[in-house]
């Protein structure tokens, strides 16, 4: 795995409103610092998919913040554009998106909550044979993504929560 330091800002004090993520470069692919160990993992074993990922989600979304495989089923990615967008550093725009890598069709969902209660849940749940999502939240950051999958006799075998970004 290659982790090279692209950005670091004032990693010793608490992150300012406008303090840029701090970031590692995994063959090209900007993966926040604080990422889990499985994200870079994940990055580096299929960066075709992930790149495919941050596509999904749209210009800008070019920062990994997490990504989570569950079993041979399918694999959540969260993007962000790195820019802040509320008083707080944690106030940052945040798009997901559950790859479904079963090869057919599958009961599945996404949803993504912000760092507020008070924002709404951003869902997108159906039946798909490549994604569910993207789904947004415009203060994602520290907020969560939920993964939702049926196989094919209707057995539950997803059904996670994850934690985006690094959170105090």
């Amino acid at each position: 795995m290659t982790a090279t330091p692209v950005a670091s800002a004032a990693e010793a004090s608490a992150p300012g409103v406008n303090t840029p993520i701090a970031t590692v470069d995994i063959d090209g692919i900007e993966v926040d610092k604080a990422a889990p160990a499985e994200t870079r993992d994940i990055i580096e074993t299929d960066t075709a998919t992930a790149t495919a990922t941050a596509n999904v989600c749209g210009s800008g979304y070019t920062i990994s913040t997490g990504a989570w495989r569950y079993s041979t089923y399918g694999t959540t990615y969260t993007w962000t554009n790195g820019k802040t967008s509320g008083s707080s550093y944690y106030d940052k725009p945040i798009c997901a998106v559950f790859f479904n890598d079963t090869g057919a069709s599958r009961s599945m969902g996404i949803r993504l909550k912000s760092n507020y209660t008070a924002d709404p849940e951003a869902p997108d749940f159906g039946t798909y044979s490549t994604y569910a999502g993207p789904v947004y939240q415009n203060r994602g950051y520290c907020g969560t993504v939920y993964s939702y999958m049926k196989n094919s006799s209707g057995t539950v075998v997803v059904d996670n929560t994850q934690i985006i970004g690094a959170c105090d």
